[in-house]
């Protein structure tokens, strides 16, 4: 048997639940710091200690304490939150912006078919961009906007024709 304890040199491993028992409150606090809301604090303290559960058998008492321990995986879940938490808000950002979404698919064209595309209607601008500028295919398509291949094909075909009307009448302007 191996001795443990403060004379032996070695750290005695707590159990799971000794370890969440007592570092919960340094955990949450460290969390509400770095998170400055209790909501998300309170997440992200549910998120680190399971992870800290699923990898318990990681944990080796000799090369430091369970809080240290704890806390670098609280370290780590808050990083990750912040990092998807900022992805979240610019693909937020450039949906609640239709002019900044427009101007994404609208890259390199010229400013008679940018206008042309403007003039058609969401469900011609969405046909195009599934098939033409994301180039999916029909099958994909139709699953995408939950109708038949061969819907598929109409609305793009009318799309296109519309797109060519309305290029054409500017050209003639």
């Amino acid at each position: 048997m191996t001795a443990t304890g403060p004379r032996s040199g070695l750290r005695a491993r707590p159990t799971f639940a000794e370890a969440a028992e007592s570092s919960l409150d340094d955990v949450y606090g460290y969390l509400l710091y770095l998170a400055r809301d209790r909501e998300t604090a309170e997440d992200l303290t549910g998120a680190t200690f399971e992870k800290a559960l699923r990898h318990w058998e990681r944990f080796d008492p000799a090369r430091g304490d369970v809080q240290a321990w704890l806390l670098g995986i609280a370290r780590t879940t808050a990083l990750d939150w912040f990092r998807a938490e900022k992805r979240r808000r610019r693909r937020e950002e450039l949906a609640a912006t239709p002019e900044r979404v427009e101007q994404l698919f609208a890259e390199g064209l010229s400013t008679v078919l940018r206008n042309a595309l403007a003039e058609l209607s969401a469900v011609e601008r969405e046909v195009i961009a599934l098939r033409v500028v994301l180039d999916l295919d029909g099958e994909t398509t139709a699953r995408v906007l939950g109708i038949s291949p061969t819907a598929v094909s109409t609305r793009l075909s009318r799309a296109l024709q519309r797109l060519e009307e309305k290029v054409t009448a500017d050209d003639l302007r």
